[in-house]
C-alpha cells in the first residue's frame, strides 16, 4: 500500500510541475490553484508512504516518476523538443526505479 501511495505521488508531482509550468510565474489563477492542490497532495501522499518505507528509495521513485512524467507529459502536450537522447534518458530513469524497487532495499 505504501509503494501505491509513492507512485500515486509521483503522478502528482508530474501534475505540480506541469502547473507550474502553466501557471506563468504564478499570474495565472487557475494553473497557481491546481500547483498548490497537486503539490500538497503529492508531499502528503509521499508523506504518508513515509512512514512505512525508506526515505532514499521512495523519495528516488517519487522524484523518478515525477521527471519521468514530467519530461513526456512536455513532449507530448507542451512541444518540447523529442530526441532520441532524451527517450534513452527517460527510459534510464524508468529502467533505475524498476531496479530500485525489485532490489529489495525498501520493505
Amino acid at each position: 500500500m505504501a509503494w501505491l501511495l509513492v507512485i500515486v505521488a509521483g503522478m502528482l508531482e508530474t501534475g505540480f510541475a506541469v502547473c507550474l509550468k502553466l501557471s506563468h510565474g504564478f499570474t495565472r489563477l487557475w494553473p497557481t490553484i491546481a500547483f498548490c492542490a497537486f503539490a500538497l497532495g503529492s508531499f502528503g501522499l509521499l508523506t504518508l508512504a513515509l512512514k512505512k518505507l525508506d526515505v532514499g528509495p521512495a523519495y528516488a521513485v517519487w522524484t523518478g516518476i515525477g521527471a519521468a512524467g514530467t519530461a513526456i507529459y512536455g513532449m507530448i502536450f507542451l512541444g518540447d523538443l523529442v530526441s532520441v537522447l532524451k527517450i534513452v534518458s527517460i527510459s534510464l530513469v524508468i529502467i533505475g526505479v524498476i531496479g530500485l524497487q525489485l532490489s529489495g532495499s525498501a520493505h
